[in-house]
């Protein structure tokens, strides 16, 4: 493994986990061409809030991702099929509840949040729209973490762009044709969706490495390999919680300062997904490597793994930082034409700057002990940095405000990463003392 050989796994993996967020940031800069900036902070808190329920079950990539990659590095074909089917009857099973709980779950993140009432008119309109296709966003997950695990780099890229190219062509035809504003970016989303999922599960069975089979009852249920999973996936929930604790306390802080602010703080924070995304590709390839190490048992590419994780992330942070720091306005201003959204972006835009310093150990590292399904780590390092933050935006948001706010989170952000790092001399004694992770699922 060398620099070329990781890099040919990790850009493919970041074009394709880049079109994630490209899903919110084309709806926030659709209605950011519309005279309200309320028609920003609706989509803003409408979106928070599928981010919020949708991150939650987050873990069904991740581990999917990790399971597979074991899988594949012991060519255990039942592993295989197993790792895309418990994950899969989890994620539909989910996400008919969310249909089901709509309406409480509507009313508490409202109340929660307490934005304007012209924003939360428009958050009410996307959140009745896009949540009909929860199954089918949390099996998108299960089926992206498939396909990636398995390596099918291209498989999973074609998945991902054709979904994110429908929403742009759908939500620009809805907003700018039709006229449907909030209405049309939720259902172009919704469509985009549910046609990639189609794709997804077509691509499955073509791109599968082995004979498909549908495993029986007893395999699906089978105690030992369930109990690992959901100890893994336990420890992904948790640790997803306290991201979204951040995020929420973020947004609903940002609220109060007004909506004009709210909606400079959602275009920032599409901004720092991106950023966000642009690492994960390379914690995906890094993930992606060391599960093939550990179903292998090849401690050289585990330990050339690691290192070339570090590298990287110094890397990506200083072209990230560098890009946006030469091109703040021009890339602020495709999101919202709007001057005084504009002026409030830039002037509390310099953060984002300082974003991906704080960031690249935390993003990337979590790729290495995701791989190795070692999860507990990351469950402290993220529950740690959450106290952190809670502590920071409590003392510095009264004296500096919006600047506050943002301080406090980049401080989150540095206790993110520096609390991980710590726990990795931890994760190589125990890969070198031979008492790494069962690859059994």
């Amino acid at each position: 493994m060398n620099h070329r050989a990781y890099l040919a796994l990790a850009i493919p993996l970041t074009i394709s986990t880049m079109t994630t967020p490209l899903l919110g940031a084309v709806d926030t800069a659709v209605v950011g061409q519309l005279p309200d900036p309320a028609y920003i902070g609706g989509v803003a808190v409408g979106s928070l809030i599928f981010n919020t329920l949708y991150w939650v079950f987050g873990f069904l990539r991740v581990s999917t991702s990790a399971f597979a990659a074991q899988a594949s590095g012991a060519s255990d074909s039942v592993q295989g099929v197993l790792a895309l089917s418990r994950p899969f009857v989890l994620a539909v099973i989910v996400g008919i509840c969310f249909i089901l709980f709509q309406w409480p779950i509507e009313h508490a993140a409202l109340l929660l949040i307490s934005p304007d009432s012209d924003v939360s008119q428009f958050a009410a309109e996307y959140f009745r729209i896009r949540i009909w296709g929860a199954p089918f966003t949390l099996m998108n997950y299960v089926i992206l973490g498939w396909l990636m695990g398995m390596a099918k780099i291209k498989e999973s890229l074609s998945l991902q762009v054709l979904m994110n190219v429908l929403n742009m062509i759908l939500a620009i035809l809805f907003v700018h044709v039709f006229s449907f504003a909030v209405k049309g970016v939720a259902a172009a989303t919704l469509i985009a969706e549910i046609t990639a999922f189609i794709a997804g599960l077509l691509i499955v069975v073509k791109a599968s490495p082995f004979k498909w089979k549908f495993p029986s009852i007893q395999e699906l249920i089978d105690t030992q390999s369930l109990k690992k999973m959901f100890n893994v996936n336990k420890d992904l929930f948790i640790r997803t919680i306290c991201l979204l604790v951040v995020i929420n306390m973020f947004t609903a802080k940002g609220a109060s300062f007004g909506t004009e602010l709210l909606a400079a703080n959602a275009v920032l924070f599409q901004i720092h997904y991106i950023m966000a995304y642009l690492f994960d590709g390379f914690a995906n390839a890094s993930s992606i490597l060391v599960g093939k190490a550990v179903g292998s048992n090849d401690k050289e590419l585990y330990k050339k793994t690691l290192t070339l994780s570090r590298q990287w992330s110094v890397i990506n942070a200083f072209v990230i930082a560098s890009v946006y720091g030469i091109f703040q306005e021009q890339i602020i201003g495709l999101f919202t034409n709007l001057p005084g959204v504009i002026d409030l972006s830039i002037e509390y835009g310099t953060w984002l700057i300082i974003y991906p310093f704080a960031a690249c150990f935390g993003l990337v590292i979590y790729g290495v002990f995701t791989g190795a399904t070692e999860i507990a780590p990351v469950r402290n390092s993220m529950f740690y940095a959450m106290i952190v933050y809670v502590i920071t935006q409590i003392i510095v948001t009264p004296i500096w405000h919006n600047h506050g706010l943002w301080l406090a989170f980049i401080i989150y952000t540095i206790g993110r990463s520096g609390f991980l790092v710590m726990y990795t001399p931890r994760l190589n004694k125990k890969w070198y003392t031979g008492t790494g992770p069962s690859t059994e699922l």
